[in-house]
Formats: C-alpha cells, sequence, structure tokens
C-alpha cells in the first residue's frame, strides 16, 4: 500500500434502540449478544487493516451510527485501545464519539474520557417533544437537558448538537425557539440540517405524496411550504451568527476554533478509512466500501485493502462479484476533478485556484472557465484573489451549482 500522509478513521456501530422515522442510514436494533460479537469483528478489521496503514498518521477519528452510545463504555474503550494499538494516532487528533440522548449514562461519559474521546455529538433535532414523538426519536428534550448537563460535569469541553429544520407540523417560530434555547447552552458546535425525506423510511410512506406536492409547487399538507422552509434556512445563519457561531460549511456552524475537523477532511478529499459494517472508504482514488450484510460482517466478510488497491477485484469472475458488493469504484482524473469542485465549494472558504492545479497540473480556468463564467454572472459564484466561493444566492442552490461542475470536463 502506497505511504499516505494524512488518514481520518470512521468507525461505524450500526445498532440503535430503534430506527427513527426518517433514518435511511444502515442500522438496527439488536440484543446484546450481537452487539458483544460486533465488537469482536471490528476489533479484528481494526487490527487486519492497522497493518496496511502504519505510516499513514490518523488525524481524527469519529465513531458514528446508528448509535454508538447504545454500547457498553468499556466496548467503546477497547475499540479505542485497537485503533491506537493498531494506527499511528496524532497526539492531538480529535475523536469524535455519535450520542443519544436517553442512552447516556456518568459510568460511560468516564468510559470514553479514558478512551481519549475529546469531542461528542449529540443528536437532538428538536426542544419540541411534539416533534421529536413525530420523528420517533427516543428522548425527550428534558433528557437531552440531563445528557448535555452530564456531558459537561464530565468535562467533555467540544459539544456538537445536531438540529433539523423543516419538519411535519414545524412552523418558523418553532424553529427559531429551538435555536435560541440551543444556543443558550453554548455548545462549540451545531449542525443544522433540513429534512429529507428518503425512500424507504416511514416517513417517505406518510409525507412521500406531500413532498411531491411541493415540489410541484402545490401547498403541502403536513410539511412545512417552500416559502417556509426557506425562511427556516435564513433565520438559521442570522440566529447562530447574532450568537457567536460562524457557519464555514454549508450546513456546519462553529464557534472560533471549533469546526469539526473529521468532516472538513472530508470537504477537502483527505483520505480515509471507514471500519465496520457498510463503512465506506475513500484511499489512493479508490472508493469502496464494506459489505451491508450483518451475519456477512460477523463472519469477517471486509474489505481488503491490497486486493482493493490494487484492482484485483477486477481480475476475475468471482472476485468481480466481491467488487460489485463492496461497491469498489476508481477515480479517473474528472472524476478527482469534480469531486474536489463540489465538495470544497461546500466550505465557506471555497477552493483554492493554486491547491486545484498542484493537484491536477492544470488551471482551473482550463477546465471550467466556461462553468465559472456562467455561475459568476448568475450570481451564484465569487472570485476573489485566489479562491472560488459560493454566493448567499449560490448556497440556497447549491445542488445545481453543484451539478454544473459534472460531466463537463471535455467539453
Amino acid at each position: 500500500m502506497t505511504k499516505q500522509k494524512a488518514l481520518e478513521l470512521y468507525i461505524h456501530i450500526p445498532f440503535c434502540v430503534k430506527k427513527c422515522n426518517y433514518c435511511d442510514f444502515l442500522s438496527m436494533p439488536a440484543g446484546a449478544n450481537v452487539r458483544r460479537s460486533y465488537v469482536d469483528s471490528l476489533l479484528k478489521e481494526i487490527r487486519r487493516q492497522g497493518i496496511f496503514c502504519r505510516d499513514d498518521q490518523v488525524l481524527s477519528v469519529f465513531i458514528g451510527g446508528g448509535t454508538p452510545s447504545l454500547l457498553a463504555g468499556v466496548q467503546i474503550l477497547e475499540i479505542m485501545e485497537a485503533v491506537r494499538e493498531c494506527f499511528h494516532l496524532k497526539k492531538d487528533a480529535e475523536i469524535t464519539l455519535e450520542c443519544n440522548p436517553g442512552t447516556l449514562t456518568g459510568e460511560k461519559l468516564s468510559f470514553y474520557r479514558s478512551a481519549g474521546i475529546n469531542r461528542l455529538s449529540l443528536g437532538l433535532q428538536s426542544v419540541d417533544d411534539r416533534l421529536l414523538y413525530r420523528l420517533g426519536r427516543i428522548h425527550t428534550y428534558k433528557d437531552f437537558l440531563e445528557s448535555f448537563d452530564l456531558a459537561r460535569k464530565k468535562g467533555f469541553s467540544n459539544i456538537n448538537v445536531d438540529l433539523m429544520s423543516a419538519l411535519p407540523g414545524q412552523t418558523p417560530a418553532d424553529w427559531a425557539y429551538t435555536l435560541k434555547k440551543v444556543t443558550e447552552l453554548q455548545p462549540e458546535h451545531i449542525s443544522a440540517y433540513s429534512l429529507i425525506v428518503e425512500e424507504g423510511t416511514p416517513f417517505y410512506e406518510q409525507y412521500g405524496e406531500d413532498e411531491l406536492r411541493r415540489e410541484r409547487g402545490e401547498p403541502p399538507l403536513v410539511l412545512p411550504t417552500e416559502e417556509d422552509e426557506r425562511e427556516m434556512y435564513d433565520m438559521t445563519r442570522e440566529i447562530l451568527e447574532s450568537r457567536g457561531y460562524f457557519r464555514y460549511e454549508i450546513s456546519n456552524y462553529a464557534l472560533p476554533g471549533r469546526e469539526c475537523r473529521h468532516n472538513i477532511g472530508y470537504w477537502t478529499l483527505t483520505p480515509y478509512l471507514g471500519l465496520g459494517l457498510g463503512s465506506s472508504s475513500f484511499l489512493e482514488n479508490v472508493r469502496f466500501s464494506n459489505t451491508k450484510d450483518l451475519d456477512a460482517y460477523l463472519s469477517g466478510e471486509i474489505a481488503n485493502l491490497p486486493d482493493i488497491l490494487s484492482g484485483a477485484f477486477e481480475l476475475k469472475g468471482e472476485q468481480t462479484d466481491w467488487k460489485e458488493k463492496l461497491d469498489v469504484s476508481y477515480l479517473d482524473k474528472r472524476q478527482r476533478m469534480e469531486e474536489f469542485m463540489f465538495l470544497g465549494l461546500r466550505m465557506m472558504e471555497g477552493i483554492s485556484r493554486d491547491r486545484f492545479e498542484e493537484t491536477f497540473g492544470v488551471t482551473i480556468e482550463s477546465v471550467y472557465g466556461h462553468v465559472l463564467q456562467k455561475l459568476w454572472q448568475q450570481g451564484l459564484l465569487r472570485l476573489q484573489e485566489n479562491r472560488v466561493f459560493l454566493t448567499e444566492a449560490g448556497i440556497a442552490v447549491s445542488n445545481y451549482v453543484f451539478c454544473e461542475f459534472l460531466g463537463t470536463l471535455g467539453k
């Protein structure tokens, strides 16, 4: 395996008490015995994959899910001990654990501290218990407050809170109240996303037709109108910035110096290795993922790094099946340029022209000059010194902007 200067780790814990009504992530309820077997398989994978990454420096670790805080505290400690044993973890690495109110205890938080967890991400979504119930969350706002307070008392000084707007039955006033109540707690980071009604979820069964009505310009029956959703989006920046949070990415806000380094790595194409069921990786311009079949994972079916990165799964029919199962894709120069553009533009600091040229050996204008000119004339991009940024208007239609960079090479 070619040496890499930097690496991020993502560790997936797929278990939850119950699946939320809007969730399309790879997650499921499971008993204590299955969770124990899963951790054992995960420890084996960490040790196996770590052999090929010993020369890489791990900048950040993100333990996500599912609900990682559903595991016993000692299991999180076991996982992090294996990571430190098998990977070169940077001394000041950011190590995040996702938690749900209702699953945290003082004992677990003590184990997290012993494990070196230095950042928590608490899923709240709303301070309105009526909306939490509709979302299928297992906690109340009171549960969240107790978990947040407990985390502070246990010494956690870097906490993110996840919030969600445009919920069924939610008004702009509801959203403003949630933002104000959460900022009173002064978490270091706030992730604020709009609800997406995903196929295959209970919400799609309930509100899929309502979503289509809104897309057709017809008034939805339960979901907020397009105008209300836009008002919520605008007030997010206004309220959070007025309370000391700055937006560094389309949906993420932080107090100065408290940006999520792990997510910034994703948006700036830092290589990352995914560990655990269904986890995704991006190494040496190759994207691949682990199996999503829990039984297969527990039996040891994981991506083998040397085979993946050498293209060995393309050599014969049997291995081609593995390539498909692990969703392996080898990115060519065009695809890497596209990802550089649409991921980098999510950041408020925009894209560096010099970095584009250093990475690809050509100027950004020679590849995307016509697109940049078009979007600049539409008021969606601004060019300043050596960087390219989204304007506020561009942020509002960011998906359109990103699509403009797809399939344009060679036109």
